[in-house]
């Protein structure tokens, strides 16, 4: 990770270069400063001495000699250390030189004071947002913790600190799944088992009837031989209640492997009505399929014959003697259709779209056998393979359930 690569981080370094580039420039223009400083003591200083000595009398030639002159001798040593300059003397006894150090002083100082607020503010204010940046990053965090997703950190810009924004949003995004699909099971699990309690009551109920019945005639063959029917056909209601719960359940949460193979089509469709055949007969109705028999479908064998069976199965109870159910299939480049036809009374209106809920059962036909799982169980097969299910009814001129079904890549 590279550090430049944070906005803030890179700007605070180009003002420290900045601020570097500019201390540098003011140390060299305040020494150019205290050298003109000093050139302007230095010829002031001469020409109060030239002054003085041209207006006593010495030579201008004598004069301009001495100011000229580089050399130094013991004479003239100690006549300025009689009057009180030597290599010894405080500056603040030296005019000129005091002048100049006052004026050198006061510059530096004034220059630094100035650098130095300036370095204060922006360093100040690059820490202040670091800080934002850092209590807001908590804020969110903490909302994560505590489940609350609704805000995100910071991820629009570049450096090493929105990476691990990025790593972090990402483990928020996992839990924020986690949550929401361990809620998902929680819901599940409540609606499942309050949907089986419910079901169960009314054969439960009914085998405590048939129960007591025969307890109150033990002796009565006949009624114990009904009633004992009965509760076989309770017991059988609730069985096939729990498996058909057993088998969405396992849909729902994933925990089916689908075995997909490519079948004949007419295969599948004999193999899920082979046992559906007989009650068709018995019944006076008629199933008739009807399709290429070389054409493929992609699926699981198993599960999709079940699903086909639970939708014939639904036919026959919805239609009456003498009336026809239809299978047909057509194959196009891309996917493989089933269509479950019958000539029944069709579905309502207001029930078209509740035909795939559990347990739904139409007013209309309260008097119908089925438990009402076949219809949802089979769009859970179907969508478990990827596959669409969908239903077209008129009411008084039958229903059409199609499924289709990816051709194989």
């Amino acid at each position: 990770m590279n550090l430049f690569m944070d906005k803030q981080v890179r700007w605070y370094c180009l003002f420290l270069i900045f601020f570097s580039i500019l201390l540098l420039g003011m140390n060299v223009l305040c020494s150019i400063n205290q050298v003109n400083c000093a050139k302007e003591i230095y010829i002031t200083h001469d020409e109060a001495i030239a002054s003085y000595l041209l207006e006593h009398g010495v030579s201008r030639e004598v004069v301009a000699n001495a100011l000229t002159s580089n050399k130094v001798s013991e004479t003239g040593k100690e006549l300025l250390a009689m009057v009180g300059i030597d290599h010894q003397t405080e500056n603040h006894k030296l005019p000129y030189i005091s002048e100049l150090q006052q004026s050198s002083l006061s510059g530096t100082v004034t220059i630094s004071i100035l650098l130095i607020l300036v370095l204060i503010v922006i360093t100040s204010r690059f820490f202040w947002m670091r800080k934002q940046l850092y209590l807001q990053a908590n804020r969110v965090i903490g909302n994560y913790i505590n489940g609350d997703f609704s805000n995100h950190l910071p991820q629009n810009s570049e450096g090493a600190i929105y990476q691990v924004f990025a790593s972090v949003e990402q483990l928020a995004t996992i839990l924020q799944s986690k949550i929401e699909t361990e809620n998902k099971i929680k819901e599940f699990l409540k609606n499942t088992i309050s949907d089986i309690s419910h079901q169960l009551k009314t054969p439960l109920a009914a085998i405590t009837m048939y129960q007591e019945i025969i307890e109150d005639e033990p002796d009565n063959a006949e009624t114990v031989k009904e009633f004992s029917k009965k509760i076989r056909v309770s017991l059988n209601r609730m069985e096939q209640l729990i498996q058909s719960m057993l088998k969405i359940t396992r849909l729902d949460t994933g925990n089916i492997a689908f075995e997909k193979s490519s079948y004949s089509v007419a295969e599948l469709i004999a193999n899920s009505i082979n046992e559906l055949t007989t009650r068709a007969k018995n019944e006076n109705k008629q199933i008739i399929v009807d399709g290429d028999p070389k054409q493929h479908i992609f699926c699981d064998m198993q599960w999709t014959s079940e699903a086909i069976g639970n939708i014939v199965k639904n036919a026959l109870d919805h239609t009456g003697s003498g009336e026809v159910i239809r299978i047909t299939w057509e194959q196009t480049p891309v996917m493989v259709r089933i269509f479950i036809s019958d000539d029944g009374d069709g579905i309502a209106p207001e029930d078209i779209y509740h035909v795939f809920k559990r347990f739904y059962r139409s007013k209309n036909l309260q008097k119908t056998t089925g438990i009402g799982l076949g219809l949802p169980l089979a769009k859970s097969i179907v969508e478990g393979q990827g596959g669409v299910i969908s239903v077209e009814s008129k009411q008084h001129h039958g229903t059409t359930f199609t499924l289709s079904f990816l051709t194989e890549s």
